[in-house]
Protein backbone atom coordinates (compact mmCIF):
# COMPACT_ATOMS: atom_id res chain seq x y z
CA UNK A 1 0.00 0.00 0.00
CA UNK A 2 1.60 3.29 -1.23
CA UNK A 3 -0.44 6.63 -1.14
CA UNK A 4 2.46 8.04 -2.46
CA UNK A 5 2.02 11.01 0.08
CA UNK A 6 4.31 12.76 2.83
CA UNK A 7 1.24 13.59 5.20
CA UNK A 8 1.89 11.65 8.22
CA UNK A 9 -1.58 10.32 8.00
CA UNK A 10 -1.16 8.54 4.89
CA UNK A 11 2.44 7.12 6.23
CA UNK A 12 0.89 5.67 9.22
CA UNK A 13 -1.91 4.31 7.03
CA UNK A 14 0.42 2.64 4.80
CA UNK A 15 1.84 0.30 7.15
CA UNK A 16 -1.19 0.28 9.87
CA UNK A 17 -4.13 0.17 6.88
CA UNK A 18 -2.95 -3.73 5.35
CA UNK A 19 -5.49 -5.95 5.85
CA UNK A 20 -5.36 -8.15 8.99
CA UNK A 21 -2.40 -5.56 10.87
CA UNK A 22 -4.83 -3.69 13.18
CA UNK A 23 -6.38 -7.27 14.54
CA UNK A 24 -2.73 -8.72 15.35
CA UNK A 25 -2.28 -5.29 17.14
CA UNK A 26 -5.19 -5.64 18.76
CA UNK A 27 -4.13 -9.18 19.81
CA UNK A 28 -0.77 -7.96 20.96
CA UNK A 29 -2.83 -5.37 23.58
CA UNK A 30 -4.62 -8.02 24.85
CA UNK A 31 -1.57 -10.35 26.26
CA UNK A 32 -1.16 -12.27 23.29
CA UNK A 33 2.82 -12.88 22.91
CA UNK A 34 3.33 -16.74 21.27
CA UNK A 35 2.54 -16.98 17.67
CA UNK A 36 0.04 -19.48 18.36
CA UNK A 37 -1.74 -17.22 20.86
CA UNK A 38 -2.53 -14.13 18.21
CA UNK A 39 -3.39 -16.81 15.37
CA UNK A 40 -6.19 -18.13 17.63
CA UNK A 41 -7.57 -14.90 18.54
CA UNK A 42 -7.47 -14.50 14.25
CA UNK A 43 -8.55 -17.81 13.41
CA UNK A 44 -9.12 -16.72 9.55
CA UNK A 45 -5.41 -15.46 8.65
CA UNK A 46 -3.56 -17.77 7.18
CA UNK A 47 -0.08 -18.53 8.75
CA UNK A 48 1.97 -17.05 5.80
CA UNK A 49 -0.10 -14.07 5.79
CA UNK A 50 0.29 -13.79 9.83
CA UNK A 51 4.14 -14.13 9.57
CA UNK A 52 3.96 -11.50 6.88
CA UNK A 53 2.23 -9.13 8.92
CA UNK A 54 4.44 -9.80 12.12
CA UNK A 55 7.34 -9.59 9.94
CA UNK A 56 6.31 -6.20 8.87
CA UNK A 57 5.27 -4.71 12.37
CA UNK A 58 9.06 -5.82 13.30
CA UNK A 59 10.53 -4.23 10.02
CA UNK A 60 8.39 -0.97 11.14
CA UNK A 61 9.86 -0.91 14.89
CA UNK A 62 6.57 -1.78 15.95
CA UNK A 63 7.19 -5.29 17.69
CA UNK A 64 10.20 -6.87 18.93
CA UNK A 65 10.40 -10.71 18.88
CA UNK A 66 12.27 -12.25 22.09
CA UNK A 67 13.79 -15.33 22.60
CA UNK A 68 11.69 -17.05 26.00
CA UNK A 69 14.15 -19.36 27.81
CA UNK A 70 13.88 -22.92 27.98
CA UNK A 71 11.33 -23.28 25.05
CA UNK A 72 11.09 -23.40 21.34
CA UNK A 73 10.01 -20.68 19.10
CA UNK A 74 10.21 -16.35 20.25
CA UNK A 75 7.42 -14.21 21.22
CA UNK A 76 6.44 -10.82 20.25
CA UNK A 77 6.37 -7.58 22.05
CA UNK A 78 4.49 -4.49 21.41
CA UNK A 79 8.33 -1.80 21.39
CA UNK A 80 7.36 2.29 22.74
CA UNK A 81 6.40 3.20 19.12
CA UNK A 82 3.95 0.06 19.46
CA UNK A 83 2.45 1.04 23.02
CA UNK A 84 1.87 4.46 21.51
CA UNK A 85 -0.79 2.78 19.45
CA UNK A 86 -2.89 1.87 22.69
CA UNK A 87 -5.13 5.28 22.26
CA UNK A 88 -5.85 4.84 18.41
CA UNK A 89 -7.42 0.87 19.12
CA UNK A 90 -9.36 1.65 22.35
CA UNK A 91 -10.72 4.67 20.03
CA UNK A 92 -11.33 2.03 17.42
CA UNK A 93 -13.06 0.06 19.50
CA UNK A 94 -15.59 2.76 21.08
CA UNK A 95 -16.18 3.90 17.52
CA UNK A 96 -17.10 0.40 16.24
CA UNK A 97 -19.28 -0.31 18.78
CA UNK A 98 -20.98 3.02 18.55
CA UNK A 99 -21.46 3.36 15.00
CA UNK A 100 -20.34 0.28 13.08
CA UNK A 101 -22.33 -2.06 14.89
CA UNK A 102 -25.40 -3.99 13.26
CA UNK A 103 -26.92 -6.78 12.72
CA UNK A 104 -24.23 -9.65 12.98
CA UNK A 105 -24.36 -11.84 10.07
CA UNK A 106 -24.13 -15.38 10.30
CA UNK A 107 -20.70 -15.74 8.99
CA UNK A 108 -19.25 -12.75 11.32
CA UNK A 109 -19.91 -15.41 14.53
CA UNK A 110 -16.69 -16.26 14.83
CA UNK A 111 -17.11 -18.88 17.56
CA UNK A 112 -13.04 -19.61 18.03
CA UNK A 113 -12.58 -15.61 18.60
CA UNK A 114 -15.68 -15.30 20.94
CA UNK A 115 -14.17 -18.28 23.07
CA UNK A 116 -10.54 -16.96 22.86
CA UNK A 117 -12.02 -14.04 24.27
CA UNK A 118 -13.87 -15.35 27.02
CA UNK A 119 -11.37 -17.96 27.86
CA UNK A 120 -8.83 -15.15 28.51
CA UNK A 121 -11.60 -12.39 29.92
CA UNK A 122 -12.58 -15.34 32.37
CA UNK A 123 -12.50 -13.31 35.99
CA UNK A 124 -10.17 -15.96 37.78
CA UNK A 125 -10.46 -14.25 40.77
CA UNK A 126 -13.80 -15.08 40.88
CA UNK A 127 -13.79 -18.37 40.91
CA UNK A 128 -13.19 -21.03 43.71
CA UNK A 129 -10.03 -22.40 44.29
CA UNK A 130 -8.38 -25.10 43.05
CA UNK A 131 -9.67 -26.89 39.87
CA UNK A 132 -12.79 -25.92 37.74
CA UNK A 133 -13.77 -26.67 34.52
CA UNK A 134 -16.36 -25.28 32.58
CA UNK A 135 -17.71 -27.02 29.17
CA UNK A 136 -19.47 -24.29 26.40
CA UNK A 137 -21.92 -26.05 24.13
CA UNK A 138 -23.19 -24.38 20.92
CA UNK A 139 -26.37 -26.17 20.25
CA UNK A 140 -26.54 -24.08 16.18
CA UNK A 141 -23.72 -25.50 15.05
CA UNK A 142 -22.14 -28.38 13.56
CA UNK A 143 -18.45 -27.77 13.96
CA UNK A 144 -16.73 -26.60 17.03
CA UNK A 145 -19.80 -26.63 19.65
CA UNK A 146 -18.37 -27.66 22.38
CA UNK A 147 -15.21 -25.85 24.22
CA UNK A 148 -13.88 -26.93 27.62
CA UNK A 149 -12.22 -24.21 29.72
CA UNK A 150 -9.92 -25.65 32.43
CA UNK A 151 -8.82 -23.19 35.36
CA UNK A 152 -5.94 -24.44 37.82
CA UNK A 153 -3.36 -22.37 39.41
CA UNK A 154 -4.34 -19.19 38.42
CA UNK A 155 -4.20 -20.09 34.63
CA UNK A 156 -7.22 -20.97 32.03
CA UNK A 157 -6.66 -23.18 28.76
CA UNK A 158 -9.40 -23.08 26.44
CA UNK A 159 -9.71 -26.87 24.60
CA UNK A 160 -11.94 -28.22 21.52
CA UNK A 161 -11.54 -31.77 22.75
CA UNK A 162 -12.96 -33.33 25.48
CA UNK A 163 -9.90 -33.56 28.37
CA UNK A 164 -11.59 -36.30 30.44
CA UNK A 165 -11.72 -34.43 33.14
CA UNK A 166 -14.80 -33.59 35.79
CA UNK A 167 -16.75 -30.92 34.35
CA UNK A 168 -18.45 -28.52 37.10
CA UNK A 169 -20.69 -26.27 35.40
CA UNK A 170 -21.52 -26.75 31.55
CA UNK A 171 -23.41 -23.68 29.59
CA UNK A 172 -25.48 -24.21 26.52
CA UNK A 173 -26.83 -21.55 24.54
CA UNK A 174 -26.90 -20.44 20.56
CA UNK A 175 -23.45 -18.91 19.30
CA UNK A 176 -25.51 -15.97 18.37
CA UNK A 177 -26.81 -15.60 21.91
CA UNK A 178 -23.51 -15.58 23.35
CA UNK A 179 -22.15 -13.24 20.95
CA UNK A 180 -25.37 -11.27 21.77
CA UNK A 181 -24.10 -11.11 25.33
CA UNK A 182 -20.07 -10.11 24.36
CA UNK A 183 -21.65 -7.18 22.47
CA UNK A 184 -23.68 -6.33 25.30
CA UNK A 185 -26.86 -6.37 22.91
CA UNK A 186 -28.00 -9.03 25.42
CA UNK A 187 -27.74 -8.84 28.91
CA UNK A 188 -26.47 -11.89 30.78
CA UNK A 189 -29.39 -12.43 33.67
CA UNK A 190 -31.56 -11.87 30.94
CA UNK A 191 -30.80 -14.38 29.14
CA UNK A 192 -30.47 -17.00 31.83
CA UNK A 193 -34.10 -15.69 33.02
CA UNK A 194 -35.22 -16.50 29.53
CA UNK A 195 -33.30 -19.54 28.79
CA UNK A 196 -31.89 -18.17 25.67
CA UNK A 197 -28.49 -19.64 28.15
CA UNK A 198 -28.95 -22.21 30.30
CA UNK A 199 -26.08 -23.46 32.82
CA UNK A 200 -26.14 -26.71 34.41
CA UNK A 201 -23.94 -28.02 37.07
CA UNK A 202 -22.59 -26.69 40.37
CA UNK A 203 -25.45 -24.38 42.06
CA UNK A 204 -22.41 -21.63 43.17
CA UNK A 205 -21.00 -21.40 39.88
CA UNK A 206 -24.22 -20.83 38.03
CA UNK A 207 -25.08 -18.70 40.38
CA UNK A 208 -22.19 -16.34 40.25
CA UNK A 209 -22.06 -16.55 36.52
CA UNK A 210 -22.33 -12.70 35.78
CA UNK A 211 -19.54 -12.30 38.16
CA UNK A 212 -16.39 -14.63 36.31
CA UNK A 213 -17.78 -15.00 32.91
CA UNK A 214 -15.45 -12.53 31.27
CA UNK A 215 -17.19 -10.30 28.05
CA UNK A 216 -16.10 -7.22 26.13
CA UNK A 217 -15.30 -4.61 28.21
CA UNK A 218 -16.80 -2.09 25.93
CA UNK A 219 -20.43 -3.51 25.96
CA UNK A 220 -21.75 -0.94 28.36
CA UNK A 221 -21.46 1.39 25.26
CA UNK A 222 -24.29 2.04 23.27
CA UNK A 223 -24.84 2.28 19.55
CA UNK A 224 -25.08 5.78 18.53
CA UNK A 225 -28.74 6.95 16.80
CA UNK A 226 -28.23 7.19 13.07
CA UNK A 227 -30.82 9.80 13.31
CA UNK A 228 -27.76 12.48 15.17
CA UNK A 229 -25.90 11.38 11.32
CA UNK A 230 -28.99 12.11 8.90
CA UNK A 231 -29.57 15.54 11.05
CA UNK A 232 -25.97 16.13 10.90
CA UNK A 233 -25.53 15.68 6.84
CA UNK A 234 -28.48 18.49 6.73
Amino acid sequence: MDYGQFCPIAKATELLGERWMLLILRELFLGSHRYSDIQRGLSRISPSLLTKRLKELELAGVVVRKSKQGRTGRDYYLTPAGKELEPLIENLAVWGMRWARGQLRDEELDVEFLMWDIQRRLQIDKLPEGETVFCFIFNDIERYNSWWIIVRDGTADLCTENPGLDVDLYIRSSLRAMVEIWEGDLGLKAALQGERVTAHGKKHLAKTMTDWLGINPFCDIRPGDPELTRIAAV
